[in-house]
């Protein structure tokens, strides 16, 4: 099972923030709002991060205190890097099924 299914996705708005530098959730959430336009609550966040962790895809920084810092590790930037292949596969397979009617 794919941990990001599209850009869209919770887990690829996590992913593309990241992208400018480590942030701590508040931060992560108002940079979606800006770029996205799109607002996630903390379990919708939160829930996201633990995923992406899970797989090493994202990485919470020592020393946080109580504002964790994440940032996105080598295998997540890779991961993000092949969105836009998948998309386009994803977009031509669905193209082909449509039939005229």
């Amino acid at each position: 099972m794919a941990i990001i299914r599209g850009p869209s996705d919770r887990s690829a708005l996590v992913l593309i923030s990241l992208t400018s530098g480590p942030k701590h959730g508040y931060a992560l959430i108002k940079d979606i709002e800006s770029f996205a336009g799109v607002t996630l609550g903390p379990g919708s966040l939160y829930g996201a991060i633990a995923r992406l962790e899970h797989a090493g895809i994202v990485e919470a920084l020592p020393g946080g205190g109580n504002r964790k810092l994440y940032r996105i590790t080598v295998r997540g930037a890779e991961h993000l890097r092949e969105l836009p292949e998948r998309d386009r596969v994803n977009s031509h397979a669905a193209l082909g099924r449509l039939v005229p009617g």
